[in-house]
Order: structure tokens, then sequence, then C-alpha cells
């Protein structure tokens, strides 16, 4: 059962030679408690199809058409007070820079606490607790929370960004290139941490990535993308051993 499926998404950016379809009809099936794995060369549109069903596209770019069901709800139908609702609760995201998603002059408590408290509607107390579990399910210390992200490793960056992004445990997560920016042995402990949440939370991931090694290793699916569309898809095996495009 797909717990997200995507039908002819059109995602223009306008430029000054008019508008460029960076999403072209793309059609895409998540299933629940699956890891897919988008791929494709740069330029292509993977990372702007994630924005786009997270709601967060850049000021120039608009999605023009197609549908993107999830949970009996279209994200794209949806006004925007809708689909902030959603964030962090029902879907969340994950992006390539760490830096990106923690805010530099905020201790990592500060932010924990906010998505917990405001977002989550859980009291200090317990929003304390909950922090100090999620630092310890990403293999931080919980004594780190009183620290600024400039204090982190890019590793241990990373972590913390996912450690905010399953803070409500939403059933889908879309991860924008997690590890392309860190070296191959801190690459390999994240997408460890990546998969062990996966199957003990159950959550299903969208997984954008460029590095066909890091689906091989962490995806149980994939989808390729080219030219804005999705070109081919299938069990990770199936599409390695036998590529059609």
């Amino acid at each position: 059962m797909s717990l997200l499926s995507v039908q002819g998404l059109v995602v223009t950016y306008a430029s000054r030679g008019g508008l460029v379809r960076a999403v072209d009809g793309a059609e895409l099936e998540i299933p629940a408690g699956s890891i897919v794995g988008l791929v494709g060369e740069s330029g292509c549109g993977k990372s702007t199809l994630g924005r786009a069903l997270m709601g967060v596209l850049p000021e120039a770019g608009r999605i023009a058409g197609g549908r993107g069901m999830f949970e009996g709800q279209d994200l794209v139908a949806l006004p925007e007070r809708a689909r902030r609702a959603l964030r962090w609760r029902r879907m969340s995201f994950i992006p390539q820079t760490a830096m990106n998603a923690l805010d530099p002059v905020q201790r990592l408590r500060a932010q924990m606490l906010e998505v917990l408290q405001e977002r989550g509607g859980l009291a200090r107390g317990a929003a304390l607790a909950r922090a100090e579990a999620l630092f310890r399910m990403v293999g931080l210390d919980p004594a780190r929370l009183v620290d600024s992200p400039h204090q982190f490793s890019g590793g241990m960056r990373q972590r913390a960004s996912i450690a905010l992004a399953l803070a409500l445990e939403p059933p889908l997560v879309i991860a924008d290139e997690p590890v392309t920016a860190l070296d191959v042995i801190v690459q390999r402990q994240v997408l460890d941490v990546l998969r062990e949440l996966q199957a003990r939370l159950n959550l299903a991931m969208i997984l954008v990535t460029h590095d066909m090694a890091v689906v091989a290793y962490a995806c149980d699916r994939v989808a390729v993308m080219y030219a804005g569309q999705i070109v081919e898809s299938g069990p990770v095996a199936e599409v390695l051993e036998r590529p059609l495009h």
C-alpha cells in the first residue's frame, strides 16, 4: 500500500528566459514502511520534487500541475496553513547540509524543545525527556543538548538534524542527500542510523541521492529520475542488476 502517490507532478521555475520545467510529469509511489532511493544526475529535478512535496520550494518555484496524495490528502491542493500543520507531525525533511536545518545561534536543546512543544504540544518536562531520548537514539550524548551547532562535527550535526526530523515520529521523511557532504566512514554511520530508525519506527523515507552505492546499501526500492521525469523504478536488486535506463 502506498503512503504517498505522486501523479503527474509538474514544478516550474521562473527565469529570464521564461518558465523552466524542473519536474515534468513525475510519477512516484512510496510504500509505507520502505526506503525509496530517488537517484539521478545533478539538475534532473530530484531535490525539487522532494521540496515541492514538503512545500518548501524557493520563491521562484511553484507547482504547476499534478497531485501528491498523502494519507488521503492532495498535498498540491492543500492551502499553506494545512500544509504547515503536516510538517514535523506527519512528514519531515532532512536537508543535505545539517547547518541548513539547525539554527546556528540557538543551542540544540532550544531547537528540539521548539519542535516538541510548539508542534508536538508536549509540556516542557516531557519535551526535555523526549529530546534526551532522541539524542540517545541517534547515538549522541544527551549532555550535548546544551551545545550550539558549531560545536559539533559534520557527522554529529547530521545526526542532530535526523533527531530533529524524527522528533514527532512522522510516517514520512524526505532526506535530501543527507550524507553527500560527509566522508565515507561517517556516511556509513549515518546510513546505519537511518536504517535502524526506519525499521524501529516503521517510517517511509525518500532518500534523494546521486550515489548508487548509497542506494544499494540503504534502500528497498529505487526510482531513477532524468530530465524531470521518473524513467525507471522498482526493487533495488532488480533495477541495479537489469537497468533499463
